[in-house]
């Protein structure tokens, strides 16, 4: 079976598919903007990197959110509920994490099926 990167860089890629199935790296929103703008960020990130492997929003299978601060799950998901498709909810996991840099605040991680 095939392995196809997408955006590979010398220590990622942003999307990896292997057979039927989308990995998409960590997606994060823009520095320093608050947690609603940097979860429309990653979200609309998503959508492009599913788009651009032959899938989208609707065959995730789960997702991994990793947020700076717990205080900001009810504002994530205000965005994430508008976002996800009703009946093709994946399944879900959140924790708290440090990201990468203190000015993110939210981190996406998601795997899709490819139709």
């Amino acid at each position: 079976m095939s392995i196809q990167r997408f955006h590979t860089g010398p220590r990622m890629s942003q999307a990896v598919v292997h057979g039927d199935t989308i990995y998409l790296a960590g997606q994060v929103g823009e520095p320093g903007s608050d947690v609603t703008n940097q979860t429309k960020e990653c979200l609309a990130k998503v959508d492009a990197l599913l788009a651009e492997c032959g899938s989208s929003k609707e065959n995730i299978l789960s997702t991994t959110i990793w947020l700076a601060d717990m205080a900001d799950f009810g504002k994530m998901n205000e965005i994430w509920d508008a976002w996800v498709p009703q009946g093709h909810t994946p399944a879900r996991a959140c924790g708290e994490a440090k990201l990468a840099t203190p000015d993110y605040l939210v981190e996406f991680m998601i795997v899709a099926a490819k139709p």
